[in-house]
């Protein structure tokens, strides 16, 4: 892997991190297209999950920050019952993760899956758009494990983790701007417990990836995922999903017909 190759794979996964066209499923396609091998890598993996969750944290700082805070009372307050909704909402990811890990593993190298997915993330961004459910003033903890299994089942590639998650909160009639944070929010922990995963399991010292790459790559991810994460809570408040619906209709379209 050359250096600009490992920038093109930084922004694809900052973009598609945050915008709800998978991230995955865009992964795979920019593979295909650069003809590189990353489903093994996982140091460049990552790296480019850590700038991710850099990004986040840059982003919503105001937000964390508040939730940090308000851990530390000796009263239970509105922060840690947010944090709670956040642990709630990981239960499904962790089973999934346990459980089910090599199986969706080995689901990376079907592009048909891919596009199928993608295809299911276009109807998932439509069904949020064109419904109107009375909008709830705060996300409940049942909320947030439904919304928690969205995240999970987002773990297969070419479902948009984002788009599922967001559209499951405006479905569960969640008002916009919190169903936003409340998606970015909740991954954060989730790919934090992926990286320690990933670096406990010993691969990561027998892989050999250039130094520029792994610095480039997480600096094309951080940056482009700031911008992204930024650009999508506004799109959210907007209500303007259905062009990203539109998207993922085509490239799914694309990935299907470039299997036949």
């Amino acid at each position: 892997m050359d250096t600009i190759q490992a920038i093109l794979l930084g922004i694809v996964q900052g973009i598609t991190e945050f915008l709800p066209v998978s991230s995955s499923g865009h992964l795979q396609i920019a593979k295909e297209l650069l003809g590189v091998e990353i489903d093994n890598n996982i140091t460049f993996d990552v790296t480019l999950h850590a700038a991710t969750v850099c990004s986040t944290i840059v982003v919503l700082w105001r937000e964390l920050w508040k939730l940090l805070k308000g851990c530390f009372s000796t009263r239970f307050n509105e922060e840690q019952a947010y944090v709670l909704k956040v642990i709630v909402s990981m239960i499904p990811a962790g089973i999934i993760g346990v459980l089910f890990a090599d199986e969706i593993e080995a689901l990376f190298s079907s592009l048909w899956f891919v596009g199928l997915m993608l295809l299911l993330t276009a109807a998932l961004l439509s069904f949020a758009y064109y419904a109107k459910p009375r909008q709830k003033s705060e996300i409940s903890y049942r909320d947030a494990f439904l919304i928690g299994v969205a995240q999970a089942a987002a773990t297969m590639p070419g479902l948009s983790r984002s788009g599922s998650t967001i559209a499951t909160g405006l479905l569960l009639g969640n008002e916009k701007s919190s169903v936003a944070n409340f998606s970015f929010i909740m991954v954060i922990p989730v790919i934090l417990g992926k990286m320690l995963l990933d670096i406990l399991s010993g691969e990561m010292a027998s892989m050999s990836v250039p130094t520029e790459a792994l610095v480039s790559g997480f600096l094309a991810a951080f940056i482009s995922g700031a911008l992204a994460c930024k650009f999508m809570i506004e799109i959210v408040k907007r209500g303007k999903l259905i062009w990203f619906a539109v998207y993922c209709l085509a490239a799914g379209l694309i990935c299907l017909i470039g299997t036949i």
